[in-house]
């Protein structure tokens, strides 16, 4: 599954830096492009802070955990056996390089960097890019697989082991309300 995170990761992280270098040589900040009318257009934006510009004066902080994010995800990625928990580790590595790629390497400077934002949806109150899109499909993701009781082994758990217990004990025990079939 090394490589299926792996390949998310690069696919996720290539994909967000690609948009945003496009946008840097094609768009004047602040401009704004219609794509599909109203409902989608770019809007070139700098975000110094969380999304909606949330701590805009605290950009170290989330530099800091989206490294930790990383740091996570590598000690992690051995006991991956799913192929969906791997693709959901991949987007989420990969859309939390693309943020991390822009803290470390984009004005005002190293570890205050501030994101490149583009993508705006009509209705929706921010203005976003690639690896949002990822790291929140991703999270999507994880819930979803954490809510179908879904372990990193891809073996979904169940009240099953329970049952399982009464049936493996010793037929000469009593068995306890509990454990009975």
């Amino acid at each position: 599954m090394l490589g299926l995170v792996l390949g998310t990761a690069v696919v996720a992280w290539g994909a967000d830096l690609l948009t945003k270098e496009w946008v840097l040589a094609s768009m004047a900040e602040g401009e704004q492009r219609a794509v599909l009318g109203e409902l989608l257009q770019w809007h070139f934006v700098r975000n110094p802070g969380a999304a909606f510009s949330f701590a805009a004066g605290s950009t170290w902080i989330f530099t800091t955990l989206a490294a930790a994010v990383v740091v996570f995800i590598v000690t992690q990625v051995r006991r991956i056996r799913s192929p969906l928990w791997a693709m959901a580790f991949g987007g989420l590595l990969g859309g939390t390089l693309g943020n991390l790629t822009d803290r470390l390497t984009r004005e005002p400077g190293f570890f205050v960097g501030h994101v490149i934002d583009f993508i705006q949806v009509w209705g929706f109150p921010a203005i976003f890019n690639l690896a949002d899109v990822f790291i929140v499909s991703s999270m999507i993701g994880v819930v979803l697989l954490v809510l179908l009781s879904i372990g990193l082994d891809g073996v979904r758990r169940t009240d099953e082991p329970k049952r399982q217990r009464a049936v493996d004990l010793d037929a000469t025990q009593p068995l306890d309300p509990e454990d009975r079939p």
